[in-house]
């Protein structure tokens, strides 16, 4: 009876992780790997009918509005079917349809996209909208608008 005990309670702690760890896929549980921010709800491969809800993680630092330049802080940009890299990270991050800025600290948006496949990304911008280098950006996913 005691292994038996024991048998489901090992099986109840695992269950628990894997949907800890589905809730957020680039999340590190480790503070050794170092901040990040991460989309919550969504997983790459999704198909979801427009308009839906993206919600922001971050793990390590905190959540400043544009222009307060306060250690550690920053404010969300969901990059939509683009990318940064190179060059173009040690500028701001441009304003357009497919470069989003939360500088009023929001953690969560609403977008509606029209029917097809679609990458997201967000990344942790400056109180200058200047990608923060120190938080690593989620992985980019691919989700599919029915």
């Amino acid at each position: 009876m005691r292994h038996l005990t024991l048998l489901l309670a090992v099986l109840a702690f695992s269950a628990c992780q894997a949907q800890s760890t589905r809730a957020q896929p680039d999340a590190s549980p480790h503070a050794d790997a170092g901040p990040a921010v991460y989309i919550v709800n969504l997983h790459d491969g999704d198909v979801v009918h427009s308009p839906f809800r993206v919600v922001f993680g971050l793990y390590g630092y905190g959540i400043a509005p544009a222009g307060v330049d306060h250690p550690r802080t920053g404010h969300h940009h969901l990059l939509i079917d683009t990318k940064l890299e190179g060059d173009a990270l040690d500028y701001a991050i441009p304003s357009d349809a497919q470069h989003k800025h939360f500088g009023g600290g929001q953690t969560e948006t609403v977008l509606s996209l029209p029917p097809g496949k679609h990458t997201l990304q967000l990344m942790l911008g400056n109180y200058q909208h200047v990608p923060i280098k120190a938080v690593r950006p989620s992985t980019p996913i691919t989700i599919t608008v029915k």
